[in-house]
């Protein structure tokens, strides 16, 4: 099935959700995680009309990048040390895993003509020792520290849910990002308005729509797993 194809099956799966759920399907926007298909499969899903793309290799998200010209908006999702954030700044619009203060330093160092980084906090609410992110009673202290550091925005709150057979079984982790995602923004921290939530991927996005996301990360579902 094409990209196009699939993301057709996608936006009428988040309609049903939102009907569901007694949201604006305009509210939720689809990231395609492209770090395991080609240049061209990239293209593709842009030209499907996909205005968000995911990646988690600096490298090779920034070569993409460039291929394309530039299209879309541009997602870091995973990990980063805190020696690529030099090649990051200024190249990718989103950045999903803030989880330390030594990243947050870092970002600020290399901001690109004050231009701020629109960040989400990286949350571990399942506790699995495998997932980054901090821990929920440390989120709102984070996020008050971050205030030292002028190039950060706190877009959101983003989250991985542990993987099962049952999406079902998501439900409450989606649930507690959504619920703590609401305490910040509460706080009216002018760094942090915090309004969205990064969570649910091509297993569980239909769920974690139900429970609030606004940005769903999708490889398999909507661009496939091909290499590079």
């Amino acid at each position: 099935m094409s990209v196009k194809d699939q993301y057709q099956v996608i936006q009428s799966k988040i309609k049903e959700a939102c009907t569901r759920s007694k949201r604006n399907p305009d509210e939720v926007h689809v990231v395609a995680v492209t770090k395991y298909v080609s240049t061209e499969r990239t293209i593709e899903a842009l030209a499907a009309g996909v205005g968000h793309i995911g990646e988690n290799r600096v490298e090779a998200g920034l070569e993409k990048k460039r291929a394309v010209g530039n299209q879309g908006l541009w997602h870091f999702i995973g990990s980063l040390q805190s020696r690529k954030v030099k090649l990051v700044a200024g190249e990718f619009d989103y950045f999903h895993s803030l989880d330390r203060l030594s990243l947050a330093k870092e970002l600020q160092k290399h901001s690109v003509d004050e231009v701020e980084v629109k960040c989400f906090v990286q949350v571990n609410v399942s506790g699995e020792e495998s997932k980054s992110g901090l821990a929920p009673n440390e989120v709102i202290p984070f996020i008050e520290q971050l205030q030292a550091y002028p190039a950060i925005r706190v877009v959101g709150l983003m989250t991985m849910a542990p993987f099962t057979d049952n999406p079902e079984e998501t439900r409450p982790v989606f649930r507690g990002l959504r619920e703590l995602r609401d305490q910040v923004a509460s706080l009216g921290l002018a760094h942090a308005p915090c309004l969205e939530l990064s969570m649910g991927m091509s297993n569980d996005y239909v769920v974690a729509i139900e429970e609030g996301a606004t940005y769903v990360r999708i490889g398999t579902a909507l661009v496939g797993n091909e290499t590079t």
